[in-house]
């Protein structure tokens, strides 16, 4: 839990304009106008006065929908992206950094295997795209739950003095790395598995920083700074593995 005194974390809402939704967190402050950021992650804040209502926030987000939905669509371009795989022997496949060429065989039992540099897939049946894919997949998911569950502890623990009591969740997430609630669960995508160690512990302190600090603000990057020194480093390295 948060300490008393400490910033309410921003709560999620969102408004339907045409077939997209939009959500958006509000961020009631000490100012005269109301103002909206989009950010590179795709996030939208609302800054609002402290006497505004939230039918006057979504009035003010309605109004300004198509500009977000333009927004969006000039940060997507920046946002990583891991290329459609085919799922055949010889492709490449990431694993916490480091590429591991597919081989895919017949055998007596399905099973997936890291070793000498390579992801050995064993289907009982004639090897598919589509049953390749869910093994691998399979494989992934449970090697994802230890090593952030591992992660997590580890990070958890640099924020002792904020008594904070956080909960993972492993989720599919289209435009997010990691994402956390009010209620203090953070999200991890599965997708960072493939990304070097260090880029997963980045991902958990930021999403463990925003549960004190909800904002980009000063104060949030200063946490940061000091609990992960040199944390752009693996920021970048973190949007630019994932090709």
């Amino acid at each position: 839990m948060l300490e008393s005194g400490q910033e309410q974390l921003l709560m999620e809402h969102s408004i339907q304009y045409g077939t997209q939704e939009i959500t958006f967190g509000v961020d009631w402050r000490n100012r005269k106008t109301l103002a909206i950021e989009v950010h590179p992650d795709l996030t939208v804040i609302v800054l609002a006065p402290l006497k505004t209502n939230l039918q006057e926030v979504q009035e003010k987000v309605l109004k300004r929908a198509r500009w977000i939905i333009k927004q969006w669509a000039y940060f997507d371009q920046f946002l990583p992206r891991t290329p459609e795989r085919e799922y055949v022997s010889g492709e490449s496949h990431l694993y916490l950094g480091k590429k591991y060429l597919l081989k895919i065989r017949q055998g007596e039992s399905n099973l997936v295997k890291l070793r000498a540099g390579n992801f050995e897939v064993t289907t009982s049946a004639q090897p598919n795209q589509t049953k390749v894919k869910q093994l691998l997949s399979a494989w992934y998911q449970a090697h994802s739950t230890h090593k952030f569950e591992e992660a997590f502890a580890s990070s958890q623990s640099l924020f002792q003095q904020f008594n904070l009591e956080p909960e993972l969740e492993i989720r599919r997430m289209k435009n997010r790395w990691g994402s956390c609630t009010p209620s203090g669960k953070i999200m991890l995508n599965p997708e960072i598995i493939k990304a070097p160690s260090k880029c997963i512990e980045y991902v958990i302190v930021h999403e463990l920083c925003h549960l004190v600090h909800p904002d980009h603000s000063r104060n949030f990057y200063s946490l940061l700074e000091s609990v992960l020194p040199g944390w752009q480093r693996w920021k970048l390295r973190l949007e630019k593995s994932l090709i």
